[in-house]
């Protein structure tokens, strides 16, 4: 219990610990921890949760001390804005005047790949969070580069499990940008039985699907079995308005993966739908999952959403790699202590695989429940996705 109530004290830990110091003022009793996310822009809600996340998560791996061997962290917030370009340069900035030892996020996929090259150029760790695309640790991945959040490969992966039966045909729907095409291509290669039919992108700003919608429908109608439209979005835009084109009259279903829960309102139109998530606060069942839930719950009256989680792994998987080199930010001494290192975090125990630095990670096939307690639709497990039932593709040759 006592854990527990340190990490209540979350809130607290982010004014004490999140500094913006110039360089000139750094201590050699400091770990300079840059965070470059979406403050604001597009994906403004999913970076502001996994600030909330990464604070919550350092204030309770290290006991709420704050401290690693003595040292103090020190959290350096950059607002990328969604935009490449600004998060390549807040990176190189980070590295260099605010002397970051080490870098965690972004937020957004295309901003992580304009991020990659600063991370090998100034030779210090990028801990990806929560960006997705396979790209990342694949053919533009460099050894500085760490991963906690997902890939793309295993969403569609662990999404298959849930759709990929003989008999059924699928075409997808997703947005026009890294994210959504590493997202169809990863699900694609993990599609074996059913069939294809059709890929749809359209713009990430898309308020309207009625076209797109209407493509997808050509496309399904007249197909025997069952047939599904796989979603795959992120931020803005509803996409499962796409429902109100009657696709019941075509015998057309909608499969997805899992959200944020504002997001996830949507869902509560879809009994019985199935997909897979990254993370759901009711499903795993560990000792950290129970202290975020039980701190979220008690700072902001609400539990704690999908990039919560995320955040709170980075944390996890950065105060686990300095408490193993005593508080020691040398980069190669640092990745050397992160390859296949394990931690903890809200979904269980992850992995950082040697050869892409990817975490291995439990994946959560679900269907959807409708409960009025809830604002969104429920996410009930059917079943554990363990890492070692993934066959995630080592992508990153150059």
């Amino acid at each position: 219990m006592h854990r527990r109530n340190l990490v209540a004290l979350a809130a607290l830990a982010v004014s004490a610990a999140t500094l913006t110091a110039p360089a000139a003022f750094a201590q050699s009793g400091e770990i300079r921890i840059a965070h470059v996310y979406s403050k604001t822009g597009p994906l403004e809600a999913y970076g502001k949760q996994t600030q909330t996340g990464l604070m919550m998560g350092l204030n309770y791996a290290t006991g709420g001390s704050m401290t690693v061997n003595g040292k103090k962290l020190v959290v350096i917030e950059k607002d990328d804005q969604g935009k490449p370009d600004l998060g390549k340069s807040l990176l190189a900035t980070a590295y260099s005047d605010d002397k970051a030892d080490i870098a965690v996020g972004p937020t957004a996929s295309g901003v992580a790949l304009a991020m990659l090259p600063v991370a090998e150029e100034y030779k210090k760790i990028l801990l990806v969070e929560p960006a997705v695309a396979d790209s990342i640790t694949g053919d533009k991945w460099n050894k500085y580069i760490f991963r906690t959040g997902r890939n793309s490969s295993q969403d569609a992966i662990s999404n298959a499990v849930a759709v990929d039966k003989e008999g059924v045909t699928i075409a997808t729907l997703a947005q026009d940008n890294a994210f959504g095409r590493d997202g169809v291509k990863a699900f694609k290669d993990s599609v074996k039985k059913a069939k294809l039919a059709h890929e749809e992108y359209l713009p990430a700003a898309t308020t309207d699907f009625t076209a797109g919608a209407q493509r997808i429908i050509d496309k399904l109608k007249d197909q025997p079995g069952r047939k599904i439209i796989w979603v795959v979005w992120a931020g803005a835009g509803n996409p499962f308005k796409i429902a109100d084109m009657d696709l019941k009259r075509y015998g057309i279903e909608i499969s997805t993966g899992g959200n944020i829960l504002p997001a996830m309102a949507a869902y509560k139109n879809f009994p019985g739908m199935e997909g897979a998530t990254y993370y759901y606060f009711g499903i795993p069942k560990n000792p950290v999952n129970e202290a975020l839930v039980a701190a979220h719950y008690k700072e902001y009256k609400t539990p704690p959403d999908f990039f919560t989680a995320g955040g709170f792994s980075s944390a996890m998987a950065l105060v686990t790699a300095l408490k193993a080199t005593g508080g020691d930010t040398n980069t190669n001494k640092l990745i050397k202590t992160m390859e296949g290192m394990s931690f903890d975090t809200p979904k269980g125990k992850m992995t950082f695989r040697k050869e892409d630095h990817q975490a291995m990670q439990s994946m959560y096939h679900f269907k959807i429940k409708v409960d009025p307690a809830f604002a969104w639709g429920v996410p009930e497990l059917v079943r554990e996705i363990k890492p070692e039932e993934m066959n995630v593709p080592i992508r990153n040759q150059r």
